[in-house]
């Protein structure tokens, strides 16, 4: 049986900081990022920092690929186990320097604004093993352009030859109805507290 993966490219530690930079682009009007640091004073660095976060932690705990070298659009996924970004996870990973450099006041807020889901992702798959599909993310120049899909069947073909579910939380309606195109099943509408933003949280069983 083909790699599902064969046709993307594995991300190696020396891409990180320029991944990072692609989810910063990429991720620039996302509407819970946005409401998130709308009243911090957070710089275009420690952005940059903050989004090599779960890159960090995915490179130790997944795996991270994009569509070719030149890093145009990044995919990332972990074992359901370990969804929980925790703090001695994150030390383990290298990521504990990048996400301390938006501050406590901004950590502890975002830990606030995504228990509910962590708690969610719990109750819905407490006792079954699932690939948690951490993030997606295309740079604004690319998109459009069949990356984000080209990234998401890569990622449908490993679950359905692993035969593990597909769990993931995303914040636009639009997205929403493109992961159900692929298979996606919504699960629940959460909204978030302290920015009282939507979140969807959805699931694709494999097939096989």
């Amino acid at each position: 049986m083909p790699d599902p993966l064969e046709n993307l490219y594995r991300i190696k530690k020396e891409d990180i900081p320029k991944a990072g930079s692609v989810l910063r682009n990429a991720f620039q009007h996302d509407p819970v990022w946005e409401k998130l640091f709308e009243d911090a004073q957070v710089s275009d660095e420690k952005l940059l920092a903050f989004n090599e976060t779960p890159i960090r932690y995915c490179f130790k705990f997944g795996e991270v690929y994009a569509v070719s070298r030149n890093l145009e659009g990044i995919a990332a996924w972990i074992p359901g186990e370990l969804s929980v970004m925790t703090p001695w996870r994150l030390i383990r990973s290298g990521a504990m320097k990048s996400a301390r450099k938006l501050g406590f006041k901004l950590g502890k807020k975002m830990k606030i604004v995504f228990k509910p889901i962590e708690n969610d992702r719990k109750e819905h798959m407490e006792g079954k093993p699932f690939i948690y599909f951490f993030m997606l993310g295309v740079a604004a120049e690319f998109q459009g352009q069949g990356f984000g899909g080209k990234l998401i069947r890569a990622l449908i073909g490993k679950s359905e030859q692993d035969g593990l579910p597909l769990y993931l939380e995303t914040e636009t309606e639009e997205n929403v109805a493109l992961y159900e195109k692929f298979g996606f099943k919504m699960l629940k509408k959460t909204i978030l507290p302290l920015i009282d933003l939507p979140t969807w949280e959805m699931v694709r069983e494999p097939k096989t």
